[in-house]
Order: structure tokens, then sequence, then C-alpha cells
């Protein structure tokens, strides 16, 4: 285990949507946001890809900052747009900054009818998540057993990756876990009507643990209702805190190493 010290004590947030924030508060300048994300402990940041149409763009925003690293893949609630094969995700993959495949995953409480289009599409994103050895970032709501069972069938713990926004029960966290998968906490964490998460975070080895915000969305109490931001992430990291019994600092220093250990970065990506 890597050192508070070490890494200067600042936290990463591991899923964030850079591209869809709302910058007025900084004159949409987004280096002068970034700055002051820098400012307020954030070492790192992992922008997380919803869609192929806006890849490019999301890429370009990115551009130049060491301290922000990119996935690409397709929401599973995308619709609309290009649904790529396996071999165009690993080509896209290919880009310097990128470090995983996804999200991906399966969303049965937002999208209706025959969903065996979400069942193939996640199918061909941890095909190419293996055919590149990066792993994967799952998104998973109301469809818990599914998306367990399809990690399983292909093989996903040859890769591994993390369980993203984290809102299950303890049994899904276990199998995700034996999996050799990581389980990262959002601000729903922070909620009052999330005890029972809680009592999973208890449990699941401080070690196997990220932090996020997922912003823009599910800002952390006391900013909840609010546009979310990564700095927000140290709410969740304070809470987190809270449930293991240990110090802000253990938490940070912890879940930034479990961070860099599982997207395969240097200590100093986030230094």
């Amino acid at each position: 285990m890597q050192s508070t010290r070490q890494l200067d004590g600042l936290l990463v947030d591991s899923h964030c949507h850079l591209d869809r924030l709302d910058l007025s508060a900084f004159d949409s300048d987004f280096a002068a946001f970034k700055a002051r994300t820098r400012e307020q402990g954030i070492g790192h940041m992992l922008c997380v890809a919803i869609n192929l149409e806006q890849y490019p763009a999301m890429t370009a925003l990115v551009a130049g900052y060491d301290d922000v690293s990119i996935t690409v893949g397709v929401h599973p609630n995308e619709q609309d747009g290009r649904d790529p094969d396996a071999d165009e995700l690993a080509a896209l993959a290919g880009h310097p900054k990128n470090v995983a495949i996804g999200e991906t995953g399966l969303d049965y409480f937002r999208s209706e009818g025959d969903l065996e289009w979400q069942r193939e599409r996640f199918r061909r994103h941890i095909a190419a998540a293996k055919q590149v050895r990066k792993p994967l970032v799952i998104h998973t709501r109301a469809a818990a057993a599914d998306t367990i069972r399809i990690l399983r069938e292909e093989g996903a713990a040859a890769v591994g990756g993390v369980m993203h926004c984290f809102a299950e029960d303890w049994d899904t966290a276990k199998a995700a876990l034996d999996l050799g998968f990581f389980i990262s906490f959002s601000g729903i964490i922070t909620f009052n009507s999330a005890k029972s998460l809680r009592e999973v975070a208890a449990r699941v080895p401080l070690e196997r643990i990220l932090v996020e915000t997922d912003a823009p969305y599910l800002a952390p109490v006391p900013h909840r209702g609010r546009a979310n931001l990564p700095a927000y992430v140290r709410h969740v990291a304070e809470r987190l805190a809270e449930v293991k019994g240990e110090s802000l600092e253990r938490i940070t220093a912890s879940t930034t190493e479990a961070y860099l250990r599982l997207f395969g970065l240097p200590e100093s990506a986030a230094a």
C-alpha cells in the first residue's frame, strides 16, 4: 500500500462525465475548472464515455491533461447512436488516454420491452475488453442477476473492472468481488435512505473500493439536488471513512492506490 505522504492526500474521482458539466460558474472555461478542481484536492479524474457520437469531442476536451483518463463505450440506455462491434471498440480503446471499456452493462429500469439488444451489446463490450486487455466499467440497474451472469459467461474475470455507482446488495457485491472486480461508491452512500448500502460498504474490503461522483449526476449530501462536481467526491470519501471506521487520509490513500492499480496507471498520474 502506497503511503498518504507519497500520494499527497489527493483523491481520485473514478467516474465522471466532464463533457456534460455545466461550467458556467467557471465562465465556460475548462482550464479554469480543472485548476480549481486541483486546488480542491482532486488528483485524477476518469472521464467516462456513454456514446460514440460525443467521444471525439470528449477526447478533445481533456487532451493535454495528464490527470484525466478516459474510457470508450456505449451506455446500456443509449439507443439512437452507433452500436459498435467489438473490433471498433477495441480500435477506439487504443487512444493513449484510454484505460478501460465502458461504461457498459445492463439497465432494466429505464428501458422496456425485449432487452436482448442490451445483453448483446454488453457481450460485445466484454469481448473488446478481453481483446485489448483493459478493465470494464460496469453500469447495472434493476439487472444485477443478469449482469453477474453475463460477466461469468463471457469470462470477464480475465480483465476485471469496476462496478460503478454501486447500489446493489451484498450478494451482488460478493459475486463481483469473486470475479476480481472493484466496487465504486458514489454520492448515494451519503443519502439518508442508503442505510443498507452503507452496510454493504462496511463489508467490502477497503483495498477493493473506489470512490466516484458520476458528475454531473447524483450529487452527495450536502449538495443533493444540485449539479454534481468532481470535487464533491470528498463527501463520498468522508462518509466512507465513517462507515469503515477509518481516517479520511487512510480512505484517500487506499482508494487512490486501488484506482491506479485497477487501471494500470503510475503513481505520478494522481500526484
